[in-house]
């Protein structure tokens, strides 16, 4: 049953778009990477010293599984902050990223061979993949362009079946830099079921505000981690905050897979939390002046969007009147015009006809990237 499993998850497409990106750079061609969600920024210092010194005090052995009680505390204090939210750190387990998080949430939520998960399309590419390889089935909802492709309460109302565990939640989401609108979500979160929610890119907001489901509902798994917001990609650390009811479950498996997340890691993240970084709203102010610059011109070289991206760092561009075949369309950009965008067809059916394009790069080499798309779209006869 587990090889059936794994031989059904899909590649990664975003992956397949870099490594041919970095196979044409060793051959000396110089790309444009609008491809990768990854922040293109430094983890501010007070973070890095955190960890440094954590390292010089010997914090390099085992911890609580759950993680450190002071990083536990921390999370919880500050979605009290930020959300006006309270929650005991009793709720919170301390994970190496957020693919491990939604591991070990749907490994308790399904429970039989074709329990569904409810989730929108398009989609982040390895939320299905967790799903089917947890012997789950992922049950999509068509959204739609002019809604930022978020789910609807009715739409997902509709969709509930006696075999329905929880509602995937992704705000803002990837690929489409939309938010779900409060009361939209707080309708989601009271139709009875459990909901996760992937928060990852919250505190990368412009001019909108993000609501947590933990407002709205004690039945939610809710999943946020550090490597946005924080840059710390590479450091691998997140967290669940769970329902009281599961919190044991999760901690066994954290037990039996993980063992304890790394320990001068947490007290980088403590320092997160509780000290102040600066350059964290020079980053998001960046990333806005980005943002603003992709929205006066794209739609010049006809990438058009229906609802404006306030959120995350992506846009999710309509490209079929040049190519309805994304993956096609997207690696003849990158042969031809030297940037690298990510086919539509990587967040599933409703995203063909799209490309991704990331701006967690510098306005310079965006500036860039734009003027060679309007070469390639011109000489196409796109534009």
């Amino acid at each position: 049953m587990r090889g059936k499993t794994t031989d059904e998850i899909k590649p990664f497409i975003v992956m397949d778009v870099l490594e041919r990106a970095l196979a044409l750079e060793r051959t000396g061609r110089s790309i444009v990477h609008l491809e990768i969600g990854e922040p293109d920024f430094a983890t501010p210092p007070a973070i890095v010293d955190a960890c440094i010194e954590a390292l010089k005090n010997g914090e390099t052995h085992y911890t609580d599984s759950r993680g450190i009680p002071g990083l536990r505390a921390a999370i919880a204090s500050y979605y009290e902050r930020r959300y006006g939210v309270k929650i005991t750190e009793d709720r919170v387990l301390v994970t190496m990223g957020v693919s491990p998080a939604l591991l070990l949430v749907l490994s308790i939520l399904i429970e039989e061979n074709g329990d569904e998960i409810l989730l929108g399309n398009p989609y982040y590419p390895c939320y299905p993949n967790f799903i089917r390889y947890m012997h789950g089935t992922p049950r999509f909802i068509f959204s739609e362009a002019a809604d930022g492709f978020q789910l609807k309460p009715a739409a997902v109302e509709g969709a509930i079946t006696p075999k329905t565990h929880a509602i995937m939640i992704n705000s803002p989401s990837n690929p489409t830099g939309t938010l779900m609108p409060r009361d939209d979500l707080e309708a989601i979160c009271n139709l009875g079921v459990a909901v996760i929610s992937d928060e990852i890119y919250h505190g990368l907001v412009y001019n909108e505000t993000e609501h947590t489901a933990l407002e709205f509902t004690e039945n939610a798994f809710v999943l946020n981690g550090f490597s946005k917001l924080f840059a710390m990609t590479g450091w691998r650390l997140g967290y669940i905050i769970a329902p009281k009811r599961a919190v044991r479950r999760l901690h066994i498996l954290l037990q039996n897979i993980f063992i304890s997340p790394n320990a001068f890691v947490q007290h980088a993240g403590i320092a997160a939390l509780t000290k102040k970084h600066p350059e964290i709203e020079e980053m998001r102010q960046k990333y806005d002046a980005r943002r603003r610059y992709l929205l006066r011109e794209l739609p010049k070289l006809g990438l058009r969007y229906a609802l404006e991206p306030r959120g995350a760092f992506y846009f999710f561009v309509d490209t079929s009147h040049i190519d309805n075949d994304s993956l096609r369309l997207a690696f003849d950009i990158l042969e031809k015009a030297d940037v690298a965008l990510t086919p539509g067809i990587d967040f599933g059916d409703r995203g063909e006809g799209h490309l991704r394009i990331s701006y967690a790069n510098s306005l310079v080499n965006i500036t860039e990237g734009v003027r060679r798309l309007g070469v390639y779209l011109t000489e196409r006869g796109a534009l």
